[in-house]
Parts: structure tokens; C-alpha cells; sequence
């Protein structure tokens, strides 16, 4: 189903970089047929801004903090399955450029990659069609290889993981995920075990492992 329609499409931004961010407003305003409706820096945000902004069009980045992009489109793919949502990276990985289209994304496109490029995708995505960016080579859509111990965590364990990898504090990640101190010492104890790591500097080895952080 497409959304070509009259009205301007409403897009909501999902960028950490300031610089990124004006740069896609200047972008999307030259073509007449978007509005950006709102921007985001954080991945915890994103759902509660949908629910409140209703963009048509997401442009994510994947590299977020308090939550891996993969993991936001999942949660939004799975609340809202018409939403369209082009990821904007600079990572080049192809497992990650598959795990994003399987999770949900219908567009992936590279920050290096020229203007006409995300231009392109975002038409694709208007259509509802899948866009790779070239650059990537991706020949098809295929499920992403799952790496050991990934397959075994939930989203919220994830999210925990990704917390703890930034150097958060247990209160610190109950007070972002809203939930109770004790729920997520559970948690970390669960990641522990299922990832056989002793300490919260194994679990940041993880997080990097499984892409949910880049250090």
C-alpha cells in the first residue's frame, strides 16, 4: 500500500547529530512533499514520539543511544506494521543491513551515499517497496545470521545489555526502561548466565559483538 496522497507525508527524524539532523530538514524541505514533524536523539524516545506525532515516514539512524536501532524497528514494526522506516547509517555491515530489513525497515541507506540516493529510498518506501543502497550490495533480502547467545535474549534484556554496555547504573537503567531496581538486577543476572559473562565489562564485549554498541 502506498502513501501517495495530496498531503505532505509527516516524517519523524531518529538522528543524534545535530549537524545530520539540520541537514535532513534541508533536504526533505527542498522536495515540497515532506514535513518533519519531529526529531529524536534518543532510541527510548522513539515509540512514545510516534504515538504522539503519528509520522507516515521514519528516518532512523542505528547507532542510537539507550536503544539499538534494530531493536527500535522491531518495537515499531510490531505496533505499527504500515509505518515506513528508512534507516540512515554510516554503517556499512551487511548483517546489519539485514537485520534491520528483517526486522521491519523497508529502506537502508548510507550516510556516505549521495543525496539521490536516500532520495531514491524514500520513494521506494512512499510506494512501499524495499530499498538497498547499492553501496551495500545486498542481492537479497535474506535472514541476518544470528550470533551465539543473541538468539536466547529478549528485547528488554537487550535493552538492559545496551545500558549497562554505556556505563549506566541499575537505577540509572530502571529509571530509563521504568522499571523496578529489582527487575533489573533479574535481568542482568539473566544476561550473565545466558552470555556466560562474569562482570559488566564482558557484558560490554557482548553488546559490542551483538552491534548494539560501537565501543
Amino acid at each position: 500500500m502506498s502513501l501517495i496522497s495530496f498531503a505532505k507525508l509527516r516524517v519523524l527524524i531518529v538522528e543524534d547529530h545535530s549537524l545530520l539532523i539540520d541537514g535532513l530538514r534541508n533536504l526533505l524541505a527542498a522536495q515540497g512533499r515532506y514535513e518533519v514533524v519531529g526529531e529524536v536523539t534518543d532510541g527510548l524516545q522513539v515509540y512514545e514520539a510516534c504515538q504522539r506525532l503519528e509520522p507516515d515516514l521514519i528516518l532512523l539512524d542505528l547507532s542510537l543511544p539507550g536503544m539499538d536501532g534494530i531493536d527500535v524497528i522491531h518495537q515499531l514494526h510490531k505496533r505499527w506494521e504500515t509505518l515506513r522506516i528508512v534507516v540512515v547509517t554510516a554503517s556499512n555491515e551487511e548483517h546489519r543491513g539485514r537485520a534491520a530489513l528483517a526486522a521491519g525497515a523497508l529502506a537502508y541507506v548510507l550516510k556516505q551515499s549521495p543525496q539521490q540516493v536516500l532520495l531514491a529510498a524514500l520513494q521506494h518506501a512512499v510506494l512501499g517497496k524495499a530499498f538497498i543502497d547499492p553501496a551495500l550490495k545486498l542481492d537479497s533480502i535474506a535472514e541476518p545470521e544470528v550470533a551465539a547467545g543473541e538468539a536466547a535474549l529478549t528485547l528488554r534484556e537487550r535493552q538492559v545489555l545496551k545500558l549497562v554496555a554505556e556505563g549506566k547504573r541499575n537505577r540509572d537503567v530502571a529509571e530509563l526502561l521504568s522499571i523496578s531496581l529489582k527487575t533489573v538486577e533479574t535481568h542482568r543476572l539473566n544476561l550473565m548466565r545466558k552470555l556466560d559473562a562474569h562482570n559488566a565489562a564482558e557484558l560490554s564485549s557482548w553488546a559490542r559483538r551483538l552491534g548494539l554498541t560501537e565501543f
